[in-house]
């Protein structure tokens, strides 16, 4: 897979690496030293584990799962972006096998201008929890909460 030609380009890249299920794709979009955080804050710190974690995933729990991006907004410093996509995650397994609830996300992707395109450096991923604004850890793990009310 090539590389972006534009930061607004790279959610649809991502996707499209994430639903050919082809990790080599996906890493490839991304610097060498890329860093890479998940939804429950798995840090990854170079393509290789990128790419090693990703093919676990799109081989097993994510096999069948669709991504799209919806949103995309971009902010340019330069030689520099930062790309917002929102997205949602559909068809992941459960670890009974059962089919999981739909997820949003939002991912953001800090992305340098090289000579073939646009390259990551750093990704976020953040799933968006409906009707909460923080997490509390107590004795029985995380819950989400809203102060709100």
């Amino acid at each position: 897979m090539e590389l972006p030609q534009t930061p607004e380009d790279i959610p649809a890249a991502f996707a499209e690496a994430w639903m050919a299920r082809d990790a080599a794709a996906l890493a490839g979009l991304m610097a060498e030293d890329a860093d890479f955080v998940n939804v429950v804050g798995i840090w990854w710190h170079d393509r290789a584990a990128i790419e090693k974690a990703h093919h676990y995933g799109l081989t097993t729990f994510f096999r069948d799962s669709v991504l799209r991006f919806g949103r995309v907004k971009v902010r340019m410093l330069g030689d520099v972006a930062v790309v917002h996509g929102r997205a949602r995650l559909s068809g992941q397994y459960a670890p009974d096998g059962s089919v999981a609830g739909d997820r949003q996300n939002i991912l953001i992707f800090v992305a340098r201008k090289v000579a073939a395109g646009w390259q990551v450096v750093a990704v976020q991923n953040t799933d968006i929890v409906p009707g909460a604004e923080t997490y509390v850890s107590g004795g029985d793990g995380f819950r989400a909460e809203d102060y709100r009310g």
